[in-house]
């Protein structure tokens, strides 16, 4: 049987507004009182229904954060900064993976809105002009993580990726490569596309060597697509001695698909991931790699969302974090 709010002021002989004072930490009800309602609730064990409290105070206090794949070490960490934050603000998370699906993606969205949650943080690849629609129509704030969304319209949290990629790019021309091979990710992903790929060119440019696309080879970020964008890159004439890779999973592919051909990294060509995860840590050589601060990425995603839920006063609604190049042994 279902204890009641009505049980519990039953039996300690209190009015059901005495015992939601209790409840909801109300300091105006007297020590004996609230003494007295805290053990009725003990021994009944009755459990507040967070519904209902929702629907009187129109708030849930639950967030819903759309990702697109949390089996991912990169998502995973985003995942945590987001959980840890929503706890200390006293949010609970629904947490749903999109799989990077347009139509799931807005599907989750509406299902979230009809859960009645308080806010949003949502993370993809992708951000389309449907998403900003759907973004800019819901009736609660969305805040984007490690996500680009091109119009700047809508709130989030990032590194600068064409920078990153410049700086990363930029250490192995000072070491004299020449020959630097990129993987990237989609580049239908602007964040690939318009971001990462402007950062590699520039580098170039800015030193003077000519961007060679046969040089550019994209993958999926999974580590098997590591292992195909290095084959094709061990097939051309003239080798890189550099490679930036653009997902550490795609790294390791990378690695372990050049130890297989007999190659040695860093003796025949140095590497640098892009996310510096503990897949980073766990392959040897240990990787070089960009800092992202993905907990930092999605700790203040949640704390702008708690902002925004709150009505508090915003003054940056694109947060960029900073990030740096951590050298280990995949480089000289």
């Amino acid at each position: 049987m279902n204890i009641t709010i009505y049980d519990v002021a039953r039996e300690a002989n209190v009015s059901m507004a005495t015992v939601s004072r209790v409840v909801n930490g109300n300091p105006n009800v007297k020590p004996a009182t609230r003494k007295k309602v805290m053990e009725v609730i003990d021994r009944l064990g009755y459990r507040p229904n967070a519904v209902a409290r929702g629907l009187a105070s129109k708030k849930t206090t639950t967030v819903g954060v759309i990702i697109p794949d949390i089996a991912s070490p990169f998502f995973a960490e985003l995942a945590r900064g987001i959980e840890d934050i929503a706890t200390m603000y006293k949010y609970n998370i629904i947490l749903s993976n999109s799989d990077q699906n347009i139509e799931k993606e807005l599907h989750l969205l509406n299902t979230m809105l009809g859960k009645q949650v308080d806010g949003i943080v949502f993370m993809g690849g992708n951000i389309k002009a449907e998403h900003v629609e759907e973004f800019k129509k819901s009736p609660v704030p969305i805040v984007l993580a490690g996500s680009i969304e091109e119009t700047g319209e809508i709130p989030s949290v990032n590194i600068d990726y064409e920078q990153a990629t410049f700086d990363a790019v930029s250490t192995f021309i000072e070491k004299d490569h020449k020959e630097i091979a990129f993987v990237i990710g989609p580049q239908l992903e602007p964040i690939n596309k318009d971001k990462k790929l402007e950062g590699y060119k520039r580098a170039l440019k800015d030193a003077g060597i000519e961007y060679n696309e046969e040089l550019v080879v994209e993958g999926d970020y999974t580590y098997d697509s590591g292992l195909e964008a290095i084959e094709r890159i061990l097939e051309l004439d003239k080798k890189p001695t550099a490679i930036l890779v653009g997902s550490d999973e795609m790294a390791l592919g990378v690695i372990h698909g050049a130890f297989d051909r007999g190659y040695s990294v860093p003796e025949d060509f140095e590497v640098i991931a892009s996310d510096n995860t503990r897949l980073t840590l766990m392959v040897r050589p240990q990787l070089t790699t960009i800092v992202q601060p993905l907990y930092d990425i999605g700790a203040v995603a949640m704390r702008l969302l708690t902002k925004y839920m709150n009505k508090e006063n915003v003054d940056e609604n694109i947060v960029v974090l900073p990030h740096r190049i951590e050298n280990r042994k995949s480089t000289k």
